[in-house]
């Protein structure tokens, strides 16, 4: 066994163990009965309509090849469901429909950062664009972020100090997971500035654009300030706003110089996404409005819940997220977060994710995932406050 191992690509070998699988694996175990906020999704079904158009596609023999870059009526459905976002036209061949947002961001991780050059990733960040990173031998260089305010930070001066000659691209997930840090348009207009000045990728992650508790109909984008020939790749998932996080579907937004590559390297990934699939993704878009909006309530109820549950709390540091739906808050005193999410299930019931999932900057940092219904996620808070009381 161990000869195989030494045999495998040591990039390979390097990718990190996910601490969120590692908690979530452990709660599974126990069986029922466990709140699992560990993961980002919510409690709810895709609703039956999107269901349904999977259903009746499937039905009617839908099941061939088809366009590596996704069907002409989703990507027109996506140009459209933007131009409603942004108040103005988008090509749809600027769109490429991919095997989840997971895969749109391993294709745009592959297109900009090579074999041992670097990729700037704010932290605490989610680890997904750093295993994505090492599994192709590039370098994920943590820029640690900071708390003040009330608030996260990152500054171009952070990126600065973490750019080196091999740095070749910045991952900007805003709204954030796990600190729901949100970019304000200055931060935004300051990181391109930065990006375009060293001649920099972005890759920008901005699928809880809905979820923003700021008080805007949507969260400040790259799309706003971007320039036609900007280095910048948007990576897109229908998992969050329709939930459909088991479907495995998302997609690329890039400038259209870009479309034969971006089609070239679906072709050689996955030769495309089920038609059926992406009939369910045109559903989502053209008529799944007041789910979106049903999800964003019940999300925002869910901030309420937990803001109240973790405020005056002496132990707790908490900066009330900005955006997405998660809240990242530190325990004085506790010495592993991975082992305090175990013990959260054992003795709450509760599913966490443990802070080091995030980076080693999230040491002693606890996420919950606040898209559930009112009573379940109150009952979670109730758990999670007893085993902070327990802590002393």
């Amino acid at each position: 066994m161990g000869d195989l191992l030494a045999a495998v690509r040591p990039a390979a070998q390097r990718t990190p163990i996910s601490g969120i699988i590692r908690t979530a694996n452990y709660g599974r175990a126990k069986g029922p009965g466990i709140i699992p906020l560990w993961a980002g999704e919510g409690d709810l079904p895709t609703p039956r309509f999107i269901a349904e158009a999977a259903a009746k596609a499937l039905y009617d023999g839908e099941t061939f090849y088809t366009h590596s870059r996704g069907i002409p009526e989703l990507r027109e459905a996506l140009a459209g469901y933007y131009e409603t976002q942004f108040g103005r036209p988008f090509d749809p061949d600027t769109f490429f429909v991919t095997g989840s947002g997971m895969q749109a961001i391993q294709l745009c991780v592959a297109m900009t950062v090579g074999h041992d050059e670097e990729i700037l990733i704010p932290s605490p960040s989610w680890p997904n664009a750093t295993g994505a990173s090492t599994v192709i031998g590039a370098n994920p260089v943590a820029v640690p972020m900071r708390e003040a305010d009330g608030r996260w930070v990152l500054t171009v001066e952070d990126l600065e100090r973490a750019m080196t000659p091999k740095t070749r691209a910045i991952f900007v997930n805003s709204p954030a997971n796990p600190t729901g840090w949100t970019a304000t348009q200055e931060e935004m207009e300051a990181i391109l500035a930065f990006a375009r000045a060293n001649e920099l990728w972005i890759i920008a992650d901005e699928i809880y654009s809905r979820f923003i508790w700021t008080g805007a109909e949507r969260a400040p984008s790259f799309l706003d300030i971007a320039e036609p020939d900007d280095r910048i790749l948007w990576v897109g998932t229908f998992s969050k706003n329709w939930a459909m996080t088991g479907w495995r579907m998302g997609w690329i937004h890039a400038p259209l110089a870009l479309r034969q590559t971006l089609e070239n390297l679906i072709q050689y990934s996955t030769s495309g996404t089920a038609v059926f699939m992406q009939r369910a993704g045109v559903v989502a878009l053209t008529e799944g409005e007041w789910f979106v909006k049903s999800m964003i309530e019940r999300a925002r109820i869910g901030r309420d819940i937990v803001t109240e549950a973790l405020s005056g709390r002496n132990r707790v540091t908490f900066a009330p997220p900005d955006g997405a739906f998660y809240a990242f808050f530190k325990v004085a005193g506790l010495e592993s977060s991975q082992q305090a999410a175990f013990a959260l299930i054992d003795e709450a019931s509760v599913g966490t994710a443990p802070g080091t999932a995030f980076g080693d900057i999230g040491e002693g940092y606890v996420r919950v995932c606040f898209l559930r219904s009112k009573d379940s996620l109150t009952e979670a808070m109730q758990g999670i406050v007893k085993y902070l009381e327990t802590l002393g």
